[in-house]
């Protein structure tokens, strides 16, 4: 399998390719913990679907206790509409936040990484081509805003947090790149995928990672007691005949309701649908992306219908 986001072996392919400043180790992650509470939100994917957004913090506004709230990237994609664009980013931002491909194009734009993706070889061309032009699609809206673009450049591409007594890294991607696919669900379904996330969690010291950027969730228990948490997409259906989008939560107790999860220790990992009001969104999204746009192209199927996915193919044990 041809992962991406390795040494580049022959020249840059915008969209294919990641550059050097989106790569890091899993070693920097044995850091010190920089936030500690009792439960941790993770939501990746949100992709400007302001309506799970206003969900997604409902959900979270009825949390007790210590807790916290992280958008861990790609929560830009589709608000090319200005209004949008700031209400998303503002409201991100009010929480804490990493950054993704797509906001590390924005505010830091390198014409070799196109979209940013890193897309692996079982993704098309027309597809790459496609999301490479919506990022272009997307920093013009941007810089009609400097800004909010302005933020989007001063934030982190990790975060490490101890949970309700557990080490847990926050990552985009995977362990060694924001734009990794190390954590996707194709990469995790085989011997060698796992052999590396064993790897990166033996270096990071701890056993946890929550992670998306590759669009469908897996919650990957690796070896006796750890686990990979990525949740997909908070603003997209990820599951054939569904409507919700995901959000990981991690605290010393379960979420009543989630649609799967896992206990590592003491500490429950929880898959939580975010369902948010999905005629209001589609037709928000046409708005912006009309039918024969790259993103209609690309997405509007997965919105209107999820994708070729099922809920029993995301809960995997070791």
């Amino acid at each position: 399998m041809n992962l991406p986001c390795e040494p580049a072996l022959e020249a840059a392919r915008p969209g294919r390719t990641c550059p050097l400043g989106y790569r890091y180790d899993a070693a920097s992650l044995a850091r010190p913990e920089s936030l500690s509470v009792d439960t941790l939100w993770v939501a990746g994917g949100l992709y400007g679907n302001r309506y799970a957004l206003d969900r997604l913090l409902e959900l979270y506004a009825a949390e007790r206790g210590s807790k916290a709230l992280v958008f861990n990237g790609d929560f830009h994609w589709f608000d090319v509409d200005e209004r949008d664009f700031a209400s998303v980013n503002r409201a991100v931002l009010a929480e804490r936040a990493t950054r993704g491909n797509v906001e590390t194009e924005l505010a830091q734009p390198d014409a070799q990484a196109g979209c940013g993706c890193g897309y692996p070889d079982w993704v098309g061309e027309d597809e790459v081509a496609r999301s490479n032009r919506i990022i272009e699609r997307l920093r013009a809206t941007a810089r009609r805003l400097p800004g909010e673009l302005a933020r989007l450049r001063e934030l982190p591409m990790t975060l490490v947090a101890e949970v309700a007594g557990e080490r847990v890294a926050v990552v985009h991607g995977d362990a060694e790149s924001l734009a990794g696919w190390n954590f996707s669900q194709e990469a995790l379904a085989a011997a060698e995928g796992l052999r590396r996330a064993e790897q990166a969690l033996r270096e990071a010291q701890l056993r946890i990672f929550a992670s998306s950027h590759s669009c469908l969730p897996v919650m990957q228990r690796v070896g006796r007691d750890a686990l990979i948490a990525n949740n997909g997409a908070a603003g997209m259906p990820n599951f054939s005949g569904t409507g919700y989008g995901l959000a990981t939560r991690i605290s010393h107790a379960p979420f009543p309701g989630a649609a799967y999860g896992a206990r590592i220790g003491e500490s429950f990992v929880d898959a939580v649908a975010i369902d948010y009001d999905r005629a209001a969104w589609r037709e928000r999204f046409l708005a912006q992306w009309p039918e024969g746009s790259d993103a209609h192209r690309s997405y509007y199927a997965r919105i209107a219908n999820g994708p070729r996915y099922e809920l029993r193919q995301a809960m995997r044990s070791a």
